[in-house]
């Protein structure tokens, strides 16, 4: 396959919803560059690993009812946030006032809009924009040329600005009146400009719909209203026509207008909100106690919400297909993709005794990370292994990760899996590692479905939506749920879940490292979004701004869930501390693994060095590695069977462990220091409780022809709490 160096991919698509159980319905939509017919097959996805020295792509042909072939058709992507409203002026030659506060927040040559009054087709109509800074007026009329008129009043970055815009369409002309919002002082001019409100039908906020452009604005834009008469009625009693109240329901995706006449005003592709207006004096953090001092929208030219593709295929889950991680593979005469989706088992019908439980809220909170890695030796390794070619470092259109940044330097908070998500595809490669595969995520987690078959230790596998949908009820009646490598972003709804089924005396296994981490907002009205605000501390991307810690789409609190009360020592056991580049070590015995109770789970582990070997990093300890603490919540009963050892010297301590360069956030802990906790134990009342402390841990179980010790210390503990008689 040959690596991507366009953005228009020969072939790729999405689904929804991402898992179905037998009866249900799955949609995939998908986009065939010139219309090229394709074909459809499924596969079982047990192994997504393409590195040649371990076990290979598995990728399993399963009977499907598919069509033999589907008319294909190429499906554009129009990122971009904006708000429209439909209005009607009633004037045909009178006068219109607009008024809106702005905070532009990049500058570049070419339009961005910051409002617009436009016919239905856009070819009519009047817009304020912003080019290289400056304020610009766009006259559109039939008969007449676009007019693009330089008005010479320029709006610095990151500034509040005030803009008043008087139209007198019986003289052709619109005077424009900036200030800053507390001050009287104020730049000004006259521009002549041809304009009819007779045919003006909407109003675009952060846009102008035309011609399949939409010119969008990045910043943030506050207060708008429209004022609209007679000629002659004098501009300071023009009659309001329509406000919009932008501090209004942070989570609906239409705003009432509060003037004179109804007209909602809908939102695409979903802005961000819940976030400082220019009155925010640093009083108050939550926005839901003072919302007018949030009464602002952020616009950007690179949100994405959903791609809006028609359907393309149709699947039907038949009664006889099991529970596992599937993919749909769509060809045409230039490429393929695989699109991965999740069969889950049916309510009240029998369940096997093991439940795997699929992070897909954490891969799509990574979903199209562009980390700008992709050249020289990871594009090559790409070419010479026939692994996934196309990376978000050159395909850009499906929007980028909550680990980049928007184009003018803001983090993205929201993140939507109505889109290709290319991170999310067996065989993507996401390091070049010297040691290993350089996987992470969905392709990493294979490596744990790869192993389960080889045991013949049967398995469901449910994802984190169901988790967070359905709570308790999606674990229930499993004997293990056992995780993937990195469960990082969860809602409270899930991890009450988690600890509910360890409560009744179900085993939980956290196979990974830096779990349970981000407190995340998932909505029931956008079951396919995710939020999160990167609020205090952690490992982090980018910083939520002070006064920006509350979700926009639940209204709680964001950030770590160390923060929130719930931290990931509470839920699995041990909690992330250290970090470092990937790769990986091994871990040794502590004295503790000793003792009769927990002796069982090193039965046939004769490896003094135990994992130092494995396809993540070349170890089974690496990346980041997480550790008990008490006063965090580990449990009392587990015991730290096993410590990592001998990490290079990138691996360093997270930021939310340290106070000073001297001082630790807590109390001393047993085997302090760079290094992983192993733990395993049993709690009073039934269940067993084990943790890897590692996010490399899995790579690791394969070695050796799937016979070594880290894979026969998680066959014991499976073998130990799976009832094999039922």
């Amino acid at each position: 396959m040959s690596v991507s160096a366009t953005a228009v991919l020969p072939i790729i698509g999405y689904v929804t919803p991402l898992s179905a159980s037998a009866g249900q319905v799955l949609s995939f939509k998908i986009s065939s560059r010139d219309d090229r017919d394709f074909t459809a097959e499924v596969v079982r996805i047990d192994c997504a690993d393409p590195n040649p020295d371990g076990p290979g792509m598995k990728l399993v042909p399963v009977a499907f009812p598919l069509a033999e072939r589907y008319t294909g058709k190429q499906q554009d992507t129009r990122a971009g946030s904006y708000a429209a409203a439909a209005i009607k002026l009633g004037i045909a030659t009178g006068r219109m006032r607009c008024e809106l506060v702005v905070k532009p927040t990049l500058q570049k040559h070419a339009l961005q809009v910051l409002w617009a009054l436009q016919s239905e087709s856009g070819q009519d109509g009047v817009a304020l924009a912003l080019c290289d800074g400056t304020l610009v007026v766009i006259s559109a009329r039939s008969g007449y040329p676009d007019q693009v008129i330089d008005t010479g009043l320029v709006l610095p970055l990151h500034q509040w600005r005030r803009i008043n815009a008087r139209f007198d369409i019986e003289q052709g002309t619109v005077a424009i009146d900036v200030r800053h919002p507390e001050s009287d002082e104020s730049i000004g001019t006259v521009v002549a400009c041809h304009s009819r409100a007779d045919v003006i039908s909407g109003f675009c906020l952060g846009a102008w719909r035309r011609d399949g452009q939409q010119y969008c604005y990045n910043g943030l834009i506050e207060a708008p209203a429209i004022r609209a008469g007679e000629a002659g009625i004098p501009w300071e009693t023009l009659p309001l026509r329509y406000r919009w109240d932008l501090s209004r329901d942070m989570a609906a995706q239409e705003i009432p207008a509060t003037g004179a006449v109804a007209a909602p005003l809908v939102l695409f592709n979903l802005p961000t909100r819940a976030v400082r207006s220019s009155g925010w004096n640093g009083d108050y953090m939550d926005w839901s106690v003072a919302p007018d001092q949030y009464a602002a929208i952020f616009f950007h030219e690179d949100d994405l919400l959903d791609c809006n593709w028609e359907t393309s295929v149709t699947l039907t889950i038949p009664e006889h297909i099991p529970s596992a991680v599937y993919g749909l593979v769509v060809r045409n005469s230039a490429g393929s993709d695989t699109i991965p989706f999740y069969v889950t088992p049916v309510k009240g019908k029998p369940r096997a005794r093991i439940l795997y439980l699929a992070s897909t809220l954490t891969y799509q909170a990574y979903a199209n990370h562009a980390r700008s890695n992709y050249a020289g030796d990871l594009a090559e390794r790409i070419r010479n292994w026939g692994a996934y070619p196309h990376n978000p470092d050159v395909v850009t259109e499906f929007g980028a990760s909550t680990y980049n940044r928007h184009v003018d330097g803001a983090g993205i908070h929201l993140s939507s899996r109505l889109r290709p998500m290319l991170t999310m595809r067996p065989g993507y490669l996401t390091f070049f590692d010297p040691r290993g595969s350089g996987l992470r995520h969905f392709v990493a987690d294979s490596h744990l479905t790869d192993w389960l078959r080889e045991k013949n230790l049967p398995f469901d596998v449910i994802t984190d939506e169901e988790l967070d949908d359905q709570g308790i009820e999606a674990l229930r009646g499993y004997d293990v749920v056992i995780t993937g490598s990195h469960p990082e972003y969860h809602t409270r709804r899930m991890l009450d879940a988690i600890l509910a089924y360890r409560a009744a005396g179900g085993s939980f296994m956290y196979m990974g490292g830096n779990g349970f981490y981000w407190k995340i907002a998932r909505p029931a009205a956008l079951p396919h979004v995710l939020e999160i605000r990167r609020a205090e501390g952690g490992i982090r991307a980018w910083a939520s701004e002070p006064g920006e810690y509350y979700h926009q789409l639940d209204g709680r609190y964001g950030g770590m869930w160390r923060r929130n009360g719930l931290p990931p020592q509470a839920v699995g056991g041990v909690g992330f501390v250290v970090q470092g580049i990937f790769e990986g070590s091994y871990y040794q015995r502590t004295p503790e693994s000793l003792a009769p109770d927990i002796a069982w789970l090193f039965d046939g582990v004769d490896e003094e060095k135990i994992g130092d070997y494995g396809l993540s990093g070349g170890g089974a300890a690496g990346f980041e590695l997480d550790q008990t603490s008490p006063e965090l919540g580990t449990p009392p009963y587990v015991k730290i069977v096993a410590v990592s050892r001998d990490h290079g010297p990138t691996f360093k301590k997270s930021p939310e462990e340290i106070l000073t360069w001297t001082l630790a956030a807590g109390t001393p802990r047993p085997y302090d220091g760079v290094c992983a906790h192993m733990i395993c134990g049993e709690a009073p009342h039934g269940g067993g409780l084990f943790a890897s402390g590692s996010i490399t841990f899995l790579g690791s179980l394969s070695h050796n022809g799937y016979q070594n010790g880290v894979s026969r210390i998680v066959e014991n503990f499976l073998r130990r709490y799976v009832d094999t008689n039922q």
